[in-house]
């Protein structure tokens, strides 16, 4: 699997950084991952404490009598190209040019139609010869036009042009094998949304069925962020961790502030978190957070709790890795067995596994998109990568990097001029010089904070 929260849980963004304001409103974040993307997070009530830290006096272990996870074959099975899927957070895409992306196994191109003033999603194939029509561009007509050979196609899909047909020959770009498919989208919650599939019966599927509705992304009086990042594990592996609130002191110590106990067992100062799953249907499942009331996971993707954390999902990629290695060599069918999870902590992933094995047979539908080999497990350096996973995809992020780099090099160079300076006019020496080492020593942490902020640096656990 390739992973994004499209975290928005698409294209569900995971921030490298959020700002520690304390609000005086419910926030909301909205993670992209690909290829299943979508998160979303809420908090209804103005308490400092983050999503996934609830902590309860309550007994923690539940009953070892653990239930079995097997597939069953008399439930009624989810169709995973039946649902509206979040792409990418409008704020990430430049209407100037096309947006390839991968979900659900699936390359599609994000294009900005300005003839009909809507976002389109093609699937990223022009129909001439296949080339990706993401490397193509958004030409002055307004049409996407192919890389290749030029030729160009509105936002219905049709053919307009076709460069090397004669004007007087016969009007091969009307052709129905000339057209690009294209799958229905939508915009929502500032999303793009689109559904996979492009049989015609599905054109008009917004008008029967919409993308999930999340109240507080539409309500002025709260603070939504979002953006997205691309995470390289599966999608199982992925929602259990944005269920699973009990790995946040320990995964992201240090990162992410918790809520601490009275009295601390360990460093990290864990403590019993009491979850419990109420319902549970084809559809997903609700659960109670003690404390924080409930938390919703609306398959596929979209998992919906009322506190919002602030989280580095970074550190936790190799963990993540290696840890979907073993679920995929032990078999989904034998996760419960493999995994001793007494403790009430686990309530949500265990939910989530029976919802995957009762009604999705215990992995998701890639279609023959997805062999079922994983890839190599790729270098520390990529694993926990910010800069190709987020900031060159975030227009505010990269901005930031821009901006922060030159004004290392501005301060580089004033550092040498006021040196210059000094030596040249023997005036003011000593201010000169002072002023110059501020420059120096500014450019030195600017160029720490950059670092730190937009690239990969190494995290040990044990020396944290």
């Amino acid at each position: 699997m390739e992973g994004l929260i499209t975290s928005y849980v698409s294209s569900i963004h995971i921030p490298t950084s959020i700002s520690k304001t304390q609000f005086t409103k419910p926030k909301f974040l909205n993670f992209q991952f690909n290829p299943v993307p979508a998160s979303t997070f809420s908090r209804k009530t103005p308490s400092q404490s983050k999503l996934f830290t609830t902590i309860s006096s309550s007994p923690s272990f539940v009953s070892t009598t653990e239930p079995e996870l097997e597939a069953d074959s008399q439930a009624e099975k989810f169709d995973w190209y039946a649902h509206w899927y979040p792409v990418m957070p409008v704020c990430d895409l430049d209407k100037r040019a096309p947006h390839a992306k991968k979900v659900m196994g699936l390359d599609i191109v994000v294009w900005w139609d300005k003839n009909e003033s809507s976002w389109r999603v093609f699937n990223d194939a022009c129909p001439h010869r296949l080339a990706p029509l993401s490397e193509g561009r958004i030409d002055q007509w307004g049409r996407l036009q192919c890389v290749y050979h030029g030729w160009c196609f509105n936002g219905s899909g049709n053919c307009n042009f076709i460069p090397q047909a004669p004007p007087d020959g016969p009007p091969v770009s009307t052709s129905k094998k000339a057209c690009v498919a294209v799958y229905p989208s939508t915009v929502h919650h500032d999303i793009v949304w689109f559904w996979p599939n492009t049989d015609p019966q599905y054109k008009d599927i917004i008008l029967k069925k919409q993308p999930p509705f999340i109240a507080e992304l539409d309500d002025p009086s709260y603070i939504k962020i979002t953006g997205s990042r691309d995470l390289p594990y599966g999608y199982e592996v992925l929602i259990e961790n944005l269920m699973d609130p009990a790995h946040v002191p320990y995964a992201h110590y240090g990162i992410m502030r918790t809520r601490q106990p009275k009295v601390k067992a360990d460093r990290e100062g864990g403590s019993p978190v009491e979850l419990s799953i109420k319902k549970l249907d084809i559809d997903g499942f609700i659960g109670n957070q003690v404390q924080f009331g409930i938390n919703k996971f609306i398959a596929p993707c979209i998992s919906y709790a009322d506190s919002s954390p602030v989280i580095d999902q970074g550190d936790d990629a190799i963990a993540d890795t290696e840890k979907e290695r073993k679920i995929m060599e032990i078999g989904a069918s034998n996760w419960q067995k493999a995994c001793f999870v007494p403790a009430k902590s686990d309530a949500f992933v265990v939910g989530f596994r029976k919802w995957l094995n009762k009604y999705a047979g215990g992995q998701v539908d890639w279609r023959g998109n997805y062999s079922g080999t994983l890839p190599p497990t790729p270098p520390r350096e990529q694993l926990l990568d910010r800069y190709w996973s987020h900031v060159v995809n975030c227009p505010s992020c990269n901005s930031a990097y821009k901006g922060l780099n030159a004004l290392e090099v501005i301060l580089q160079f004033s550092s040498l001029a006021f040196i210059g300076i000094a030596g040249a006019t023997k005036h003011n020496v000593y201010t000169m010089v002072a002023v110059a080492v501020v420059c120096f020593v500014g450019s030195k942490w600017l160029h720490q904070f950059i670092y730190k902020n937009f690239h990969y640096h190494d995290y040990d656990h044990a020396f944290r």
